[in-house]
Parts: C-alpha cells; sequence; structure tokens
C-alpha cells in the first residue's frame, strides 16, 4: 500500500494514474481570495473538504454562486463550469479530476 500526504502550500497531485488524479489543495496566495475563474473543457472536477474552511464560487452567465462547503461533502464542478475555491489557513481539500486536465485544456479568467 502506497501513502501519500502534503502539508505545503497550494495545490500538489499526489497520485496520478492513467486516468485520474488526486490532489490536496491547501491554503496559498492563489486560493486565498477570488481573484479569477477557470473551467476544465475535458472533464469534470471534484472537491472534497477534508479540514478547515472553503467557499467554492461558480460563475454562471448571468450570476456568481458562492457555496460554503461542509466537510465530507464531494461538490463536482461539471466539465466547463467556470470554477474557483477559497480557503482559508489549515484547510486542506481533496481535489480529483482526469489524468489529463493540464493547462492545455483548461481557461482562466482574471478579475
Amino acid at each position: 500500500m502506497q501513502q501519500y500526504s502534503f502539508n505545503g502550500e497550494d495545490f500538489k497531485a499526489v497520485v496520478t494514474t492513467p486516468n485520474w488524479k488526486i490532489g490536496l489543495l491547501r491554503y496559498s496566495d492563489r486560493f486565498n481570495k477570488l481573484c479569477c475563474f477557470e473551467r476544465h473543457l475535458l472533464t469534470d472536477e471534484a472537491f472534497i473538504l477534508l479540514c478547515g474552511n472553503a467557499t467554492l464560487y461558480v460563475k454562471t452567465e448571468n450570476d456568481v454562486i458562492k457555496t460554503t462547503m461542509s466537510p465530507n461533502v464531494v461538490y463536482n464542478v461539471e466539465k466547463g463550469e467556470w470554477h474557483h475555491i477559497v480557503v482559508d489557513e489549515n484547510t486542506t481539500v481533496l481535489v480529483v479530476e482526469n489524468a489529463d486536465t493540464s493547462k492545455e485544456n483548461t481557461e482562466k479568467i482574471q478579475l
């Protein structure tokens, strides 16, 4: 059995298989405020709050939906949805996405 952990800042993929990757997302400059939105063109992305406080933002055509995340709930952002997550210090979020999710198939807009 393999075990992985990540106690640093930002995001780190800790397990990658041919089909999917699992990462841990933690507090950093990129995730401490609503500064941008991104969308993945080929895949959904799932977020699970493990500890701390996190807010998930999803931008629709006419609105921004703000969701305060609850621990142990799976939040699935569907392919093509603009989104951004903001986390407090001492927060860890599990992220699951396709292994081929990359900058080449992700779009970003700055606020």
